[in-house]
Parts: C-alpha cells; sequence; structure tokens
C-alpha cells in the first residue's frame, strides 16, 4: 500500500486545487489526483466573482490572475443592421469594505493554472491520469483504488475530499444521491476559437427565434482573435463542432461572411445539468464543487460556489486533523448545502430567461456577487434578525490607522490559516494576552484597535467599544461580545479549535454545553 497521506483530494480543478492549497499551507499532507490526462484546456468558467477574489487573494493567487482578466465588456446584440448596447455587469469602484467590486472576466485554463502553481510553491502536484476506481472506509479512515500509467495501487488516507466532477466516481462509490434534471434535449455548444473579422469592445450576442442564440465573447489573452463561442442548438439539430460547421453558424447568424474561424482551440457540447448532492459527507468522505452541485453557465456562479465550499471546508479540515472533534466537519454540509441550493435557483432562473426573455437574462444583479452570502443560523452561528453584522456574516474589509505601527487593514490581517480576534478598546486590549489558545491547529492572531479609529471600526461592525470580534479563518465572524472576555473565547475554541490529545475528554462537556448556548440562541452575537 501507498505511503498514507493525511487528505487524499480526487480531482485536479477549481475546488480540488483550492482546498489543496488551503491544506498545504497549513503543513497538512495531501495528494490530489485527477482522471484527465491535463489540466482543463478550455475558458468554460469564466466569471469570478468578488468573494471568490477575496479568497484568492487570501490563498496569494489573486494578482497573478489579475493579470489575465479583464472587467466584462458591453453586451452588443445584435438586431439586423443595429447593435444594442447593454450592460450585464455595473462596474463599481473599490470600497474599504470591497475592495474586488467587480466579476472579472479570466478563462478557466489560466484560474487553474495560477492555482496549480500556488499548489506546487506549497509542495503539492497534481497527479495526472490517475483515477480512482473504488473507495472503502472504516472508522480510522479510508483505502482508495487508485489505477494508474503504471498499474492499480491502494492508498490509506484519514479523509477523502472528491472534487471529481459532475459524473463524480466518488460520489458514486458513496452511493450519495444527485437529485435533479439533465435535459438531453436542450444543447449548447461552447468553444473557444479564433476568429478573424469581429470587433473586441462588445459581447456579441445574435438572438433567435424561441431562444436560440449565438454569441462571441471575447477572451483575455495575447491574441486578439480569441473568443469563447456559445450557440443554442435546436431540438434534434447537428452539433458538429469542427471549424467549418462553427464557421457556417457564425455566418447564418451574423448575416455575414466576413467573419472567418482560424482555429478551434477546445470545444464542448452543453445540456443544461442541474442537480444537488443529498448529502456532501458520508463518514471521512466529502465532497465539494461539481460533486456537490451542478449549475447552469448562467450567472457564472458554479467554479464561484465550488472554491468557497472547499475554502469552508479546508479549515474544518485542518483543525479535525490537528484533534478537533470530528462533528465539526459536519457543520460543512450544514453551512454550504443551503447556499449550493439558493445558487442554483438564481443560476437556473438566469438559464430559464434565455428561452423565454432573453434581454432579461442579460442583467445580473447584486445577489451574483456571492459577497451576501452567509451562514447566519446555521450550527456556526445562532439565528439573528439584525441588519448589522453578525455571526455567520462575511467580515468586511476595513482600513485604519494605529497610533504605534501606522495604517491597517483588516484583511491583511485575516490573511493565513488563524482565527483573528479583534480587540478594540483599552479593556479588551488588556485581556488578549490572558485568552487561552490551544497550541495546535489554527492559531489565533490578536489585533489591538485603539487610538481615534477605534470607534470607526466599532461602527463599522454595529458593537460598542470595547468589543472583541473572532473571525473565522474563512472570513466570516464567529461572535462579537463586549463582555467575559476570556470565557467567552475559551469556550469557542474547545468547539473549533483542538485542545490537547491528553485532555480532549475533559473538555467534551463544555464542547456540549456550548452548542446547547448556540441551539437556544443565547450567545452574543
Amino acid at each position: 500500500m501507498t505511503e498514507s497521506p493525511e487528505v487524499l483530494i480526487v480531482g485536479g480543478g477549481p475546488a480540488g486545487l483550492t482546498i489543496a492549497a488551503d491544506l498545504l499551507r497549513r503543513n497538512i499532507n495531501v495528494r490530489v489526483v485527477s482522471a484527465a490526462d491535463q489540466s482543463f484546456p478550455g475558458s468554460r468558467a469564466k466569471g469570478i466573482q468578488p468573494r471568490t477574489q477575496e479568497i484568492f487573494e487570501d490563498l496569494g493567487v489573486l494578482d497573478e490572475i489579475i493579470e489575465h482578466s479583464t472587467n466584462y465588456p458591453k453586451l452588443g446584440i445584435h438586431l439586423g443592421p443595429f447593435v444594442l448596447p447593454r450592460t450585464m455587469f455595473d462596474v463599481r469602484e473599490p470600497s474599504d469594505d470591497v475592495p474586488y467590486p467587480n466579476t472579472l472576466l479570466v478563462a478557466q485554463y489560466d484560474t487553474d493554472a495560477a492555482l496549480r502553481r500556488r499548489v506546487e510553491k506549497l509542495g503539492g502536484l497534481v497527479e495526472f491520469d490517475t483515477r480512482l476506481t473504488a473507495l472503502e472506509q472504516d472508522s480510522d479512515g479510508v483505502t482508495a483504488t487508485l489505477e494508474t500509467a503504471t498499474g492499480t495501487e491502494q492508498v490509506r488516507t484519514r479523509y477523502l475530499v472528491g472534487a471529481d466532477g459532475g459524473a463524480s466516481k466518488v460520489r458514486a462509490a458513496c452511493g450519495i444521491e444527485f437529485a435533479g434534471s439533465t435535459d438531453d434535449s436542450d444543447r449548447m455548444i461552447v468553444a473557444d476559437l479564433l476568429v478573424r473579422g469581429l470587433s473586441r469592445d462588445h459581447w456579441h450576442i445574435w438572438p433567435a427565434r424561441k431562444g436560440r442564440f449565438l454569441a462571441l465573447c471575447p477572451l483575455p489573452g495575447d491574441d486578439e482573435r480569441l473568443f469563447q463561442l456559445m450557440v443554442k442548438l435546436r431540438p434534434g439539430e447537428d452539433a458538429d463542432t469542427g471549424p467549418e460547421a462553427i464557421e457556417r453558424r457564425i455566418h447564418t447568424y451574423a448575416g455575414t461572411r466576413r467573419l472567418a474561424v482560424d482555429a478551434v482551440r477546445w470545444k464542448s457540447v452543453w445540456r443544461p445539468n442541474i442537480r444537488l448532492a443529498h448529502h456532501y459527507r458520508t463518514g471521512r468522505v466529502l465532497l465539494a464543487g461539481d460533486a456537490a452541485h451542478v449549475h447552469p453557465p448562467t450567472g457564472a456562479q458554479g467554479l464561484n460556489t465550488g472554491v468557497q465550499d472547499a475554502y469552508n471546508l479546508g479549515w474544518k479540515l485542518g483543525q479535525v486533523l490537528a484533534g478537533a472533534p470530528d462533528t465539526l466537519l459536519d457543520t460543512y454540509e450544514a453551512e454550504r448545502r443551503p447556499i449550493a441550493a439558493r445558487v442554483l435557483g438564481l443560476s437556473s432562473e438566469l438559464y430559464a430567461d434565455t428561452k423565454g426573455r432573453p434581454l432579461a437574462a442579460t442583467t445580473r444583479g447584486d445577489e451574483v456577487r456571492q459577497l451576501s452570502l452567509g451562514y447566519r443560523g446555521g450550527p456556526l452561528a445562532p439565528a439573528a434578525t439584525t441588519t448589522t453584522p453578525t455571526a455567520g456574516d462575511r467580515a468586511p474589509d476595513l482600513r485604519w490607522h494605529d497610533p504605534h505601527t501606522g495604517p491597517q487593514r483588516l484583511f491583511d490581517h485575516l490573511r493565513g490559516p488563524h482565527f483573528t480576534l479583534l480587540a478594540i478598546g483599552t479593556p479588551a486590549i488588556t485581556a488578549l494576552p490572558e485568552i487561552p489558545w490551544p497550541t495546535t491547529g489554527a492559531p489565533l492572531h490578536r489585533v489591538p484597535i485603539e487610538g481615534p479609529d477605534q470607534s470607526k471600526v466599532a461602527q463599522t461592525f454595529a458593537c460598542p467599544s470595547p468589543a472583541h470580534i473572532l473571525i473565522r479563518p474563512d472570513g466570516y465572524l464567529a461572535y462579537i461580545t463586549d463582555k467575559e472576555w476570556t470565557t467567552t473565547a475559551t469556550r469557542f475554541a474547545t468547539l473549533t479549535v483542538p485542545a490537547q490529545q491528553t485532555c480532549q475528554a475533559e473538555h467534551e462537556p463544555a464542547q456540549q454545553e456550548f452548542i446547547r448556548t448556540i441551539e437556544k440562541g443565547e450567545l452574543d452575537r
């Protein structure tokens, strides 16, 4: 049997790479395998939402992704000789709380490449041409059978993450239901082309009857001819994706022969496959990304939701591997599955509009940016009706001036695999050294906030001063309190941060008491 990694990740796409990078920076031994013979070659998932950009900044890949991106161009809807301009995404200015307000247009192969290079820099590697053929698990771990170019091997691991796409072998091996629908009569060609004779100032759309359309979106890159093609097919229509057939389709929709297809770099035939896994976890096997939910392409939600799955799961796996209660992993499904269901509803509604209300389908509201998604009312955040920031909400970025160290930015303090405790005001700051924190698992980064700007920070979180604000490793508020500094922090630590292995059992009553406190909604925000 092959040497055991702590976590075996099946799938080398955005979700698998994100969780690999997050675990590697926690010094966890991971192995990443992919059935594909190379990284994904197409542009398919090309929209990176603001919340995902914040995650990528934390993981150290955002600058590289930005280098290969642009903002989304305006739509150019061709109606005979006229071109109707239309805005899909409003361009917004960065602000203190939202530093990355705009959806980025970047081909998936560039996103994958940036994540893969980050994994490699952290000491990891994606093993291509390596297929999972079977898995068995027991109370101590998972035994996975892998088929490689050199033969069959068995790998023993403590946990296995299935991030292997909509046709997930991991999900199938676990017998997890994948509820939803696939419409084989509703097909779309998606391809990356080199096209001559077309301007790059618009995302060109030629609508046709009964919801059919052809679209050509300019992709970032060195070649001015590079576009992503999307063309909706009629039921039973030939799906020929050869260069000559695609060029004929373009000529037909555009009503001109002046456009020429020089090459087809990548191509696929897509069918609306809208599904959600019944469970995200069975024992020591967990699902993430398209293995857990598949979306229509509308709204640029699928890749982003998968990356955020991985970001939620990474710190929890890290904590459990360091000794935290295994039940922490149950909060992964409890927090992420409702969000996937909500996002699926949004994507499906936008896709349905392409059939009957095509112009409505070109409009994107604030909900697609995923900044407002959070975990209020989940197992780690008591239910709250307040409109002010509270447990389970995304922590906004924030700038202030420290009288001793100068300008500060909250996201700089959040960057890394730790919890962050903001202490506003003298009494809260004085208590910082007294707060016990386990020496294993995610450390606690203590941030004192004093001086003229402490009221500004308190106002951002709508809390009194003095106060303590604990922020999870994935950038969501854990609690806000203005009393019992050391007691509250300790009780929270016993739930989410590992106690020393030799004395973990004696903390179990405190863990159960805290769970009951959450269920009753009696904890401070």
